[in-house]
């Protein structure tokens, strides 16, 4: 596993400093069965910040 997850969404609640993400764990999905391009996946550990 990777020592940090870089995430450059910085209204998402887990977003930190130096584009670091502070959740406990990252849901990664995918849109169809093999994806070839990022546009194919998404984070479902999103959660927008409450202002």
């Amino acid at each position: 596993m990777p020592k940090d997850v870089l995430c450059e969404v910085n209204n998402c609640t887990y977003w930190g400093e130096g584009n670091l993400c502070k959740a406990d764990e990252i849901y990664v999905v995918a849109h169809v069965e093999n994806p070839d391009d990022t546009v194919e996946t998404d984070c479902k550990t999103f959660k927008p910040k409450e202002h």
